[in-house]
């Protein structure tokens, strides 16, 4: 695959020891490009605290090398916040990413998601819950983001990877380390069929302190979080709060009273999470923020942007053109913007919306058909 320009820029300035996302993107804002962030750091007044300034003059550029080297293998990407599909519920907020490492499909990325979170140590009825509850929300075209972890997080990563709406994983690792080791095929897979998702450099160990991290990344990239068992302290409510910090819808599955693990949930509830009982109520609720993101998306996406008055669909003649593209054989993403020329991002967004509206579908292995 063909890397960006200021590849070795990006790199740099994200292994920069004590320079933050928030530091960096006024950076950015300040000097316009990454190479000019770098120019700027470099300069004899700056201001730098001491890891930062050694690295600046000397790199590690066997390390950089080797970040390169991963770049360059098929499916793996550097997504940054000036690229236009990056995802736009992660440009604003505190905490925002700068960008993210992935392996696997990008375009993932600009689906509507909900992540689906929950204890490590579940109880087979939630785990039973977490499956039942993935398998719908993905079979209903919502993409399932969770976190690797054991329990709830593994159990809905399967359940989502059978259906069309597939599922990403956040993880508190670099994207080329799996957490917990024995999740390595779990981590495959899902790389293969959906994406993993990093905001840390490769080679990043799972250290205590990203996961709140991780967590804060989870719930922006999803429309609303769903809890299923989880403790009164545990990583669940971390990203509950993430996601009522984001402006996120949260939901919660209530439980027996003599549950450990349904004191998390209830005390959510409380704390004014959605309770709900089914899948529909969850997709139901999410729809209107779906149809909101994908309308964002193809706002700055598209050459031209939707006339107001047209529902769900951002152009009646691009929409046609797509379908013909698509035709009545079952196509895959990048067929379609070969047969389209248009770009990846800006289709991944169409499709979303054709797919609420009814008029397509996502089938195993990322293939597009028309419905109907």
């Amino acid at each position: 695959m063909d890397l960006r320009p200021d590849l070795d820029d990006w790199l740099s300035l994200l292994r920069t020891p004590t320079l933050g996302a928030a530091t960096l993107r006024a950076l950015l804002a300040r000097h316009g490009s990454a190479a000019d962030v770098r120019a700027a750091l470099r300069r004899p007044d700056c201001i730098l605290a001491a890891p930062a300034r050694a690295w600046t003059e000397a790199p590690d550029r066997a390390r950089l090398a080797a970040d390169r080297l991963w770049l360059q293998q098929p499916g793996h990407r550097l997504l940054c916040c000036d690229e236009a599909d990056f995802p736009p519920q992660l440009q604003a907020g505190a905490g925002a990413p700068i960008a993210l490492f992935v392996a696997g499909d990008a375009a993932l990325l600009l689906r509507p998601q909900v992540a689906v979170v929950g204890a490590r140590a579940a109880t087979p009825a939630g785990l039973a819950l977490a499956s039942r509850f993935a398998a719908a929300l993905a079979t209903a075209g919502l993409t399932v983001a969770s976190g690797l972890a054991e329990g709830v997080d593994a159990a809905a990563h399967r359940a989502a990877l059978k259906h069309a709406g597939g599922t990403l994983a956040v993880v508190g690792t670099g994207a080329d380390r799996v957490y917990p080791r024995h999740h390595r095929e779990l981590a495959a897979t899902i790389a293969a069929r959906g994406a993993v998702v990093s905001p840390f450099v490769p080679a990043s160990p799972p250290l205590a302190a990203h996961f709140p991290q991780r967590n804060r990344v989870l719930a922006g990239l999803a429309l609303g979080v769903l809890v299923i068992e989880a403790g009164v302290r545990s990583g669940a409510r971390i990203t509950a709060r993430a996601a009522v910090d984001l402006d996120r819808e949260v939901f919660a599955l209530p439980g027996a009273i003599g549950n450990p693990l349904a004191r998390g949930c209830h005390a959510l509830i409380r704390e004014g999470a959605t309770l709900v009982e089914d899948p529909a109520e969850v997709i139901a609720a999410l729809t209107p923020a779906a149809r909101a993101l994908g309308a964002e998306l193809r706002s700055r996406l598209d050459a031209e942007p939707a006339p107001a008055a047209t529902p769900g669909i951002a152009d009646a003649a691009a929409t046609v053109a797509l379908l013909d593209a698509l035709g009545h054989v079952p196509a895959a993403l990048d067929e379609l913007c070969a047969r389209t020329g248009a770009g990846s991002a800006a289709l991944a967004a169409e499709l979303a919306l054709l797919e609420l509206d009814g008029r397509v579908a996502q089938l195993a292995g990322g293939r597009w058909q028309r419905v109907g």
